[in-house]
């Protein structure tokens, strides 16, 4: 990630200049990772490419988790009835496969850009999350400090982000750095089928678009470099993740 953001201080070329001299041309000393079909230096592409796709899902998740968050509290603090229909409402939307519903709102949204896609694969991806945050919610919403806060005039969000948050905010942790990981696929995998990102905004999803030219015509390094980076940061989120449900899990074994 660091190299991602300061990847000015360090790249050779420039990752949008487009070299038509030298498309397709294979790794060598002066094109470290070679270059695309349209003669853009793989090496460069790949590090501020990063940042994009980083972005994407830093930023699908925000939106993803403040939508649970709000969603499953509201849950837990309703009454029964209302609590039943939300749940019934997030278990229909788990059903549908969420890659279909980002299509779909993409679709309905237009030609696709990074805060299009941010916002889409966010509101289809918080319903676990939001599962979780009903049931913290549900255990502690007759708590004395709750219970006192409402009695002094404390509003539902106050309520929330000073009593609820706190308490469920370490089990769900876990799960928010998994939704990085799974907005960063999902913005791979929508470019790799050619309706994510332009090829004119660089990400590691639309640097995968070229894969099927470039299986036709053996350039291997337009697939295995943005492919290697792509899930050496995908392995690195899951055991960020993995170290925090750990972590979570000895806090609560210790207390």
């Amino acid at each position: 990630m660091a190299g991602c953001l300061g990847c000015e201080l360090f790249i050779p070329k420039d990752p949008l200049y487009m070299d038509l001299a030298n498309y397709a041309h294979e790794p060598c000393r002066e094109f470290w990772f070679g270059t695309d079909t349209m003669g853009r230096d793989l090496f460069s592409m790949i590090w501020y490419g990063g940042r994009i796709s980083l972005l994407i899902g830093l930023t699908a998740t925000a939106v993803s988790t403040l939508i649970a968050v709000i969603f499953g509290a509201v849950s837990g603090l309703s009454p029964r009835w209302l609590d039943a229909l939300l749940m019934r409402l997030s278990e229909i939307l788990l059903s549908v496969p969420g890659l279909l519903l980002v299509v779909l709102l993409q679709a309905v949204l237009g030609k696709a850009n990074v805060w299009s896609i941010s916002f889409v694969i966010g509101i289809t991806g918080w319903m676990g999350i939001a599962k979780v945050v009903r049931t913290e919610t549900k255990q502690i919403r007759n708590s004395e400090y709750v219970t006192a806060s409402k009695c002094m005039g404390g509003g539902f969000f106050h309520v929330l982000w000073n009593h609820l948050a706190p308490n469920f905010i370490s089990s769900i942790m876990f799960m928010v750095v998994m939704n990085v990981r799974s907005a960063i696929l999902s913005e791979s995998t929508l470019s790799f089928m050619g309706i994510g990102l332009p090829l004119d905004i660089i990400s590691w999803g639309s640097m995968l678009t070229l894969a099927d030219k470039a299986l036709l015509s053996g350039a291997w390094w337009m697939i295995l470099f943005p492919g290697a980076f792509l899930i050496v940061t995908l392995v690195c989120i899951t055991n960020i993740g993995s170290a925090l449900k750990d972590g979570a899990g000895s806090r609560e074994s210790n207390l």
